[in-house]
């Protein structure tokens, strides 16, 4: 069986979730006969801006068709997020080269919607895994400019041309706060025209696009939800990510040594909540306790917001900026965490970072809200607590400090927990689709 994997980018320049979950698809499919191959941006910037670039790489045995295009300069920008033309005529060509059987996309940012209307022009059965909210959402995250959740999508595309234009200069943000929304009003009655438009073609062509998959999964029944009214019931299915739980379960932790160790594992970004989980540890009562938080992470993806993230720690040698690690060694690093916090202030889908803590036997405190509530049973195998509020955190993880107890019991719940699953289990689900489709 052959099986293209098309995904926005790919290791090892990037590693976030999405990257790491299909790279650890494609490694499993190889391993077990399927004739697999990787398609992905690897720049947006470099190039020209009417013509992919595309080059036949190999990484950890797998082979990996990186593209690039200058989207920065090409001459309809904004309509190329979502529907590029370079794009979909390098995946026209390419398809009736590779001939796959079956063609598995990966989330639809950068990638846009082009590649799937030519799948479905080439005859290739097709998988849609969504990954966040790209197909609903310009920002993906239904995170406004503003910092706060979108919780119902506007029906006027002029609010979310609006969204748009204040995220492209903050100081739109800040007249819009000074003058109590009414900017942002007046912008989107009489200034957004052309981007209202855009905004209207985007949602029309991208809700055309999600009609052509033969299946649609979601690793969530939070975000399976938000396209219950969009994607047909017999189409939509949620498929639990899975793990090598025996490679987890191999490593012994440390003994311990009475310190409780509070960790952050992921991208460095502000959506992510990292700032909260600094202000949340430095309000701690620690009294006499060795408490310490480790913060690992890429530093120079977004180095404004780590400066801001150093500033707020103010030197305090409790905090560690440990940097990224090779993934290969998660295991060993959840380990040696007490707890795993994951402060996120959108909703997040299927963290990958929680069913890797849960499946290394570390319980893990996370924002009450999306997928994270979804995977942790609070009291249980975590804590939850007030999505944005540092207040809140702060007193789940004072908790954990004042109460060894609570922390031991927490430690055996994450170990019993049923969130993660075997991949072999998911797998057995994505070929039993796989060939359902063929």
């Amino acid at each position: 069986m052959k099986i293209v994997l098309p995904v926005h980018h790919f290791p090892p320049r990037y590693t976030a979730g999405g990257e790491q979950y299909v790279h650890r698809l494609a490694r499993w499919l190889q391993e077990h006969d399927c004739d697999v191959e990787v398609v992905c941006l690897e720049s947006i910037e470099t190039g020209k801006p009417d013509r992919v670039e595309a080059w036949l790489d190999h990484y950890d045995g797998l082979r990996v068709w990186r593209l690039s295009y200058d989207l920065m300069r090409a001459p309809q920008r904004k309509r190329w997020t979502f529907d590029s033309e370079p794009l979909r005529a390098w995946f026209a060509g390419y398809l009736r080269d590779a001939r796959p059987d079956v063609i598995h996309f990966h989330a639809g940012y950068l990638l846009g919607v082009g590649p799937l209307f030519e799948a479905a022009s080439a005859g290739v059965p097709s998988v849609l895994t969504l990954h966040d909210y790209w197909f609903l959402c310009p920002r993906h995250t239904l995170l406004r400019s503003e910092g706060t959740l979108c919780e119902e999508i506007p029906e006027d595309p002029a609010g979310c041309a609006w969204c748009r234009y204040a995220e492209e200069r903050r100081y739109r943000v800040t007249m819009n706060r000074l003058s109590l929304g009414l900017f942002g009003k007046v912008m989107q009655a009489i200034g957004l025209e052309n981007d209202s438009a855009l905004i209207s073609e985007r949602r029309a062509r991208l809700a055309e696009a999600i009609r052509l998959p033969r299946m649609v999964i979601s690793p969530s029944r939070f975000l399976a939800r938000y396209f219950e009214g969009i994607v047909d019931p017999e189409r939509l299915r949620v498929v639990r990510f899975g793990f090598d739980l025996a490679r987890f379960r191999a490593i012994p932790a440390p003994p311990s040594d009475g310190a409780v160790r509070i960790g952050y594992i992921g991208q460095i970004a502000h959506h992510k909540g990292v700032h909260l989980l600094i202000r949340a540890f430095r309000s701690l009562n620690l009294g006499a306790r060795q408490v310490e938080l480790h913060i690992y992470g890429s530093l120079k993806s977004n180095p404004a917001y780590v400066a801001q993230l150093k500033s707020l720690a103010s030197g305090d040698a409790r905090v560690h900026f440990e940097g990224p690690f090779e993934n290969a060694r998660v295991a060993e690093v959840m380990k040696r965490l007490s707890a795993l916090v994951v402060p996120s202030i959108w909703f997040e889908n299927s963290p990958l970072v929680i069913l890797e803590s849960l499946s290394a036997g570390t319980p893990v405190i996370t924002a009450n809200i999306g997928g994270m509530a979804e995977l942790v049973q609070d009291g249980v195998d975590g804590l939850h607590f007030a999505a944005g509020s540092a207040s809140h955190l702060a007193r789940q993880l004072q908790r954990l400090v004042d109460d060894p107890d609570l922390l031991a019991r927490l430690r055996q719940g994450a170990a019993a927990s049923p969130a993660p699953r075997s991949i072999d289990d998911e797998m057995t689900d994505l070929m039993s689709i796989y060939r359902e489709l063929i």
